[in-house]
């Protein structure tokens, strides 16, 4: 046997040896042709293995050359690079000592449903769902434009995740593009598998509450977002696609806005404003008066309040972190319990509960009212990642107010948008186009102006803030 033939025949041993003690590897020998096939089934394509490689070597007429001529059979030389591309789903061919790989990736998936996590009022139903090809084939349906370009990259030493980054080409920054490409490039993760946890990597400030890129099931917000300069990530194995550079006021859109009327969309947009001002201060508000600032409440409403607290033996700082305490075990509880069971735990633990502390002397009625708004208030931010970390800033405010009164509140919030506005993405601010004001962008980031307007608005603008 000569040199080359040992070579040869030990690329097949060695990529058997790399894939050792894999119970779910098929290794199929057929005689006739002198053929080995390696390969994970549930990773090919039934319908290819079959039709293109199976069939035709069952065939004693058909001859080897004539089917690895073809252009889908692809030499490969090392034995790493097979198990790759087997990994890949991929079919190794082993034949005259020699290694070809045939890609028929076709992994198990499930079918495009509505989204559960953000939901539809009036417009598409289809969501997102963990195959990478789906996702981009939504999104191609969408864009019949050659300028929406693609670019590939594997991240993850350990999962080799694929991640695409979708833009349109003349609208999207390059800059922004080449800047993003370059960050992903330097990522040293072993795993990666969801889009949550990779935009953390990719965010700018790592220790800020607040998110700073968002993420969606939804494939026409996505679209608004290209449509807009935006760059788009789609990663294989997850649901989300995440979208960047991102304000903070895109948070508070929804998709649906654009399939309203435009004074109906304008108003629930202010009303999501004015409940994120809400959710943050309400509570907080409540604490500040009745521990330091007496004078400011009504005197009607002043009896009606000192009634409801004479059994309550806790200082109102302890009562509002106990009790907004209280309503995030009930969301967490809710949220981690099948769906049927977990709103009924909600409503009626919410009820009782707080009808319970109320008579045993625990809390005060005017208490609960004010963290039962603060809680609906929240429900009305669409992004569910910044309706929590509103949720959690939520808290430290009420500290401020409980331990400073009125000048805590205030000094809580203005730390907060000194916070929001000290965030940057490609240059570009967090706080746009509030800081720095930006009047010209509000008739579509703050209200839905009519949609003739909105079209002419949506222009890139690369560098709003110089």
């Amino acid at each position: 046997m000569s040199s080359e033939e040992i070579m040869e025949i030990s690329l097949l041993e060695q990529t058997l040896q790399i894939l050792s003690d894999c119970s779910d590897l098929t290794n199929q020998h057929f005689p006739l042709h002198q053929v080995d096939l390696v390969y994970f089934n549930y990773l090919v394509r039934s319908e290819s293995l079959r039709n293109d490689i199976l069939n035709l070597l069952n065939q004693p007429e058909v001859t080897m050359v004539a089917i690895l001529s073809k252009s889908s059979f692809k030499q490969k030389l090392q034995a790493n690079e097979i198990v790759h591309d087997i990994l890949n789903g991929s079919i190794a061919i082993f034949y005259n000592h020699k290694a070809y790989l045939y890609e028929a990736y076709a992994p198990e998936s499930r079918s495009i449903e509505s989204s559960e996590t953000e939901s539809v009022i009036s417009g598409p139903m289809d969501s997102f769902t963990e195959s990478l090809s789906t996702n981009l084939s939504l999104i191609r349906r969408r864009i019949k434009d050659p300028s929406l370009k693609v670019l590939s990259f594997t991240i993850g030493s350990k999962t080799g995740t694929s991640l695409n980054l979708l833009y349109l080409e003349g609208v999207a920054d390059s800059s922004h593009v080449q800047q993003l490409s370059e960050m992903i490039k330097k990522l040293d993760i072993p795993v990666i598998n969801e889009t949550n946890i990779l935009v953390q990597y990719l965010s700018p400030s790592k220790y800020s509450v607040a998110p700073q890129i968002l993420t969606s099931v939804r494939p026409d917000l996505i679209i608004n977002k290209l449509a807009s300069g935006k760059i788009v990530g789609l990663l294989d194995g997850s649901q989300a696609a995440f979208s960047t550079p991102t304000s903070f006021v895109e948070f508070f859109m929804s998709p649906d806005d654009y399939y309203q009327p435009w004074a109906v969309a304008s108003a629930v947009r202010i009303l999501r404003l004015i409940a994120l001002f809400i959710t943050l201060s309400f509570t907080a508000f409540y604490v500040s008066l009745v521990t330091y600032h007496y004078e400011m409440i009504p005197p009607s409403l002043l009896l009606n309040l000192m009634e409801s607290r004479s059994r309550v033996p806790f200082s109102p700082l302890i009562e509002a972190i106990f009790m907004e305490m209280t309503i995030e075990l009930l969301r967490e509880a809710g949220a981690r319990l099948p769906t049927k069971i977990g709103t009924t735990i909600g409503t009626v633990g919410g009820i009782v509960i707080g009808q319970a502390a109320v008579q045993a002397g625990v809390t005060s009625n005017i208490l609960i009212i004010s963290v039962a708004i603060s809680a609906i208030a929240s429900f009305a931010i669409p992004s569910y990642i910044m309706s929590a970390s509103i949720r959690l800033m939520r808290f430290g405010i009420i500290l401020l107010a409980g331990l400073f009164g009125n000048f805590g509140l205030a000094f809580g919030l203005g730390w907060l948008v000194v916070q929001l506005s000290s965030l940057h993405m490609f240059g570009l601010s967090y706080m746009a186009p509030f800081a720095p004001s930006q009047p010209s962008r509000w008739l579509d980031l703050v209200i839905r102006a009519p949609i003739h307007l909105v079209a002419k608005l949506k222009k890139p603008s690369h560098h709003p803030d110089k």
